[in-house]
């Protein structure tokens, strides 16, 4: 990778400007198969480091329990009573309490969620006549979503406890190792104040953690692979698996424009052409207006800034729907340019497709340069000042101080700001719902899809409005697969990630 990259500038100093930026363009393309390899081979040998450490694992239970003591080896079967016996009673506790409440759970409740796993449930709702009055009532019985959510715990649970139960016998046989070199054994003081001081990242990040992987991750994973629909609603009807069905229809284009393939790769398209131009525009707008405010000569800058600092001050959902009606068709800017004279009839500002697109990254920029500007502002002041002079002396044209100094400096510092905030607009719900509500309706596309429909807008109105859950959790995968690609790549060719100590 070295001699690839030794080898690329090389090439690079023979090029002009623009045959530089094609001849990156085309290196990039032609090392994807390179990089695949890399990736694969890291997957070889990290799937090898996995083998290699589970085979230690085991064979050191195995070790740990011939080699224990009594305390140790009772540890395998009663956790926590190699911290009683060494005065470690808070810990004693819970470890032993963990153990008693996955012991009753299971008897009493997740052993009969988790043996319906594979169902989702048998006997759905049904409608009988009440003894008593003689209308008819609906009694319900199995509630798909209730299996699936309390499997996943079930299941969590039983994970939960054998990660506790390893680390149960890891701490006994500490515990031994001390004891055996006569070495101090921390109480529960010592334990207390680790968890509010060395340990305490753990302790604040371990529940929400949790409560994210166990209450929404694993759970829209699971309802993708069901039929989770507005037809199978529980508790009235229930649910069941389907496999890779909907991943298939993602990847099946037989259905023409009007499938849901040929949507999502249409939707996909205008979501990253959206997050392009919202991240770019708001960028250099952004850069060129703090630039103009803090050139010399300008006078009430502090004024400037506060004129447009106050777009921020109002909230996006009053300000937004107030555009949103101005640029309707009876709206103040229709109106206003029909009275002038200069059309004779309403511009289609919502119910053409390029007109909202065009409009709704114009709308945009009016709403992110003040962030841009703010933030710019503070960046530009950093710039070494000596810079400029050398550049001057040296006969450069203030746009040559441009493209040498001012930019290559923002692009470095900015660029993980201009990665965050370009995968941020990929999932920019408020400016695309509040302006066209992902309108103008397309029927043409999959459930009539909107043209300014973001993928995440598409998600909402496919949950919300359509109630079609598992397509939905399809779509937040997908979603979530793309940003992620999109982060991890161009993170890793960030100059600013790469070279951290160019502008040192």
């Amino acid at each position: 990778m070295t001699s690839n990259k030794a080898e690329l500038e090389f090439e690079l100093l023979r090029f002009g400007r623009w045959q530089k930026i094609g001849y990156r363009i085309g290196y990039f393309f032609r090392m994807i198969p390179i990089r695949l390899w890399h990736v694969l081979c890291a997957i070889g040998r990290f799937l090898k480091m996995v083998g290699i450490k589970t085979g230690g694992y085991f064979r050191d239970l195995v070790m740990t329990f011939v080699n224990g003591t009594w305390k140790t080896r009772t540890s395998y079967a009663v956790m926590g009573i190699s911290h009683f016996t060494h005065k470690q009673y808070l810990r004693g506790v819970l470890f032993l309490g963990f153990e008693l409440a996955f012991i009753f759970y299971m008897i009493f409740a997740g052993g009969n969620w988790l043996s319906q796993i594979g169902t989702l449930g048998t006997q759905g709702a049904e409608t009988v006549k009440d003894p008593t009055t003689g209308f008819p009532k609906t009694i319900y019985h199995d509630n798909s979503f209730k299996i699936l959510l309390y499997s996943v715990l079930t299941i969590f649970f039983i994970v939960a406890l054998i990660y506790t139960w390893s680390l149960n016998v890891k701490q006994a046989r500490i515990h031994q190792e001390l004891e055996e070199d006569g070495k101090h054994i921390r109480d529960d003081k010592d334990n207390l104040r680790a968890l509010v001081d060395r340990d305490f990242h753990r302790t604040l990040l371990a529940l929400p953690t949790v409560g994210i992987i166990v209450f929404t991750v694993i759970p829209m994973i699971l309802v993708a692979f069901t039929n989770y629909d507005a037809y199978h609603q529980p508790p009235g009807k229930l649910f069941t698996w389907v496999g890779w069905d909907n991943f298939n229809e993602l990847f099946n284009f037989g259905g023409g424009a009007s499938s849901f393939a040929a949507t999502f790769g249409e939707i996909l398209v205008w979501t990253l052409i959206w997050a392009f131009f919202a991240t770019f525009t708001n960028y250099f707008f952004g850069m060129l207006v703090a630039l103009l405010i803090n050139k010399k000569g300008i006078k009430f800058k502090k004024g400037w800034r506060t004129i447009l600092v106050l777009t921020i001050t109002i909230p996006q959902f009053i300000s937004l729907l107030y555009i949103s009606k101005m640029f309707g068709e009876n709206g103040i800017v229709n109106k206003a340019l029909m009275d002038w004279g200069w059309i004779s009839k309403p511009l289609p500002f919502w119910t053409d497709a390029g007109w909202a697109r065009v409009t709704v990254i114009i709308i945009n920029i009016w709403i992110g340069v003040p962030y841009l500007m703010l933030m710019v502002t503070g960046i530009l002041m950093n710039i070494p000042a000596d810079l400029y002079e050398s550049a001057k002396i040296d006969g450069a044209s203030p746009m040559q101080q441009y493209f040498k100094i001012t930019l290559p400096y923002m692009l470095f510092v900015t660029g993980p700001y201009l990665l965050t905030s370009f995968t941020g607009n990929m999932n920019n719900f408020n400016v695309i719902y509040l302006l066209t509500g992902g309108g103008p309706t397309n029927n043409e596309h999959f459930n009539a899809a909107g043209d300014t429909n973001l993928l995440i807008t598409w998600l909402y109105s496919t949950t919300v409005n359509q109630s079609n859950y598992a397509l939905a959790s399809v779509i937040g995968i997908m979603v979530f697969i793309i940003v992620g690609l999109i982060t991890v790549i161009v993170y890793n060719i960030l100059p600013s990630n790469k070279n951290e100590d160019d502008l040192a």
